[in-house]
């Protein structure tokens, strides 16, 4: 970063900086969303109904392990190749590029391979029914023929950014997203080809973002791929993957709540009036339909991070605070906005993702209003992971991160539908995040609390702490 860039860092204004970093991550965030969604909306509106979402939904979380691995090796490669430029590395840059598309590469074969050979008992441990089973082998079948490409598309995106070209690396997400759009309700409801049609939709928007990427990588601005690039430099990748990790624990995490709450769902669904594919069709909905919520969170602080991570490392904690307290805000908006819409419209956030017979509507309702009760929480506790990263407290980042997911939301979901039956999986969502809150808010006045020592330390008045 420029002389000139760390000034901008210090000097502009808070609000324009801000704007300027969060909205290409929040849109590009967006966007990805619509893939999980997109599918979801015309599947549930066509004559598969609520059957064709379960089936999407126990998809959903095995699509998510392949990102988990995606992810890790995409993020570790960007900030690997973040640090190299930072020193002027350029061998050490593309050897980290090229050895993450092979062995990912390679990881996607087998993982899909994998897949192939033992899909239907893994659909089942995810809460496939007999009614959805054939459905979501249907579904998952074909997008396991490209899921080496989509991983790859997924960690070369990642790496374009930080190439300095965000700008590409959106639009080739868009193009993607637009492709799964026009060609969905082409397939569903024009060829009548149901269920597969969505996942050929999926399918070649994702092809579409691979081949954009995989262009921009022939040319890339501040190394170059070679042959021997792709030859496995197992040091190198392994530095990078370090520095990924902390994306692979929290996506992992998302799979593991995932298929808890699906094999409780099912259980518990079995013997309750709504059966088991109506609590798995609807939790899938809640899932893509939270998503948004959270990357619109996510999307502002990853924008925020360069300028909290800047002013941090600068000693300007005025700013720092300044910044948090503006993410907060927008965080709160964003939480307090989505309460009131689940809370007092459902039926209608349900309704774009079709009709269907009255006790998948009451249940649809039900989850709507308890499990995403407190959803204002989980956009703190997400904002305060992010921001621990950008100030490195990568232990307050983890904690923060994940004890509302696995130490809280997993035991609550297994212990209280006991006493409660189906409606106790709803209710651990919001006393996860009750707990997970007042972690969180203990974390950051600690945090706040050692910068105010360490201004006194220093002989500064620090002004009063958010």
């Amino acid at each position: 970063m420029s002389l000139e860039q760390n000034k901008y860092l210090g000097q502009e204004k808070l609000s324009k900086l801000l704007a300027s970093f969060a909205l290409p991550c929040v849109l590009s965030l967006l966007v990805s969303a619509l893939y999980n969604i997109v599918d979801q909306i015309f599947i549930g509106n066509s004559e598969l109904g609520y059957l064709g979402n379960a089936a999407t939904g126990v998809v959903f979380p095995l699509v998510m392990l392949a990102m988990a691995f995606a992810w890790c090796v995409g993020d570790g490669s960007a900030a690997y190749l973040s640090l190299c430029q930072g020193k002027g590395d350029t061998q050490r840059s593309h050897q980290c590029v090229g050895s993450g598309v092979t062995v990912l590469f390679l990881l996607g074969v087998l993982l899909a391979a994998g897949c192939l050979i033992w899909q239907e008992p893994l659909l089942r441990l995810f809460g496939a029914s007999d009614a959805t089973l054939p459905l979501a082998m249907d579904y998952f079948t074909i997008l396991l023929w490209v899921f080496p490409l989509y991983m790859l598309s997924n960690m070369a995106n990642g790496v374009i950014r930080a190439d300095g070209s965000p700008r590409y690396a959106m639009a080739a997400t868009v193009a993607g997203a637009v492709v799964n759009i026009v060609l969905d309700p082409v397939f569903i409801f024009g060829l009548h080809w149901g269920i597969q049609g969505a996942a050929w939709a999926t399918v070649l928007g994702q092809l579409l973002s691979f081949v954009l990427n995989a262009v921009y990588l022939l040319r890339p601005k501040t190394f170059r791929l070679t042959l021997a690039s792709f030859r496995p430099h197992w040091r190198v990748l392994g530095q990078a993957v370090q520095l990924g990790i902390s994306t692979f624990i929290t996506q992992i995490s998302i799979v593991v709540v995932s298929l808890v709450c699906n094999v409780m769902l099912f259980h518990y669904g079995a013997l309750s009036p709504y059966g088991p594919d109506i609590p798995i069709s609807v939790i899938s909905i809640e899932t893509k339909v939270y998503t948004i919520v959270i990357n619109l969170v996510v999307g502002v602080v990853l924008g925020g991070q360069p300028i909290l991570g800047y002013n941090y490392g600068a000693g300007r904690y005025d700013r720092v605070r300044a910044t948090y307290r503006l993410i907060l805000t927008i965080t709160l908006v964003v939480g307090i906005a989505a309460t009131l819409l689940f809370q007092l419209w459902p039926e209608g956030v349900v309704g774009i993702f079709g009709q269907g017979d009255p006790l998948y509507q009451e249940f649809a309702v039900q989850t709507f209003r308890i499990f995403l009760a407190l959803v204002t929480f989980t956009c703190f506790i997400k904002m305060s992971s992010i921001f621990f990263q950008a100030v490195g407290e990568p232990v307050k980042a983890t904690a923060a991160s994940l004890i509302r997911d696995l130490a809280c939301f997993v035991p609550l979901a297994i212990l209280l539908p006991r006493f409660l039956g189906i409606q106790g999986i709803l209710l651990a969502a919001p006393a996860a995040d009750l707990i997970a809150m007042v972690v969180a808010v203990l974390l950051t006045r600690r945090f706040f609390r050692g910068l105010r020592e360490q201004e006194t330390a220093q002989g500064a008045l620090p002004p009063q702490d958010p």
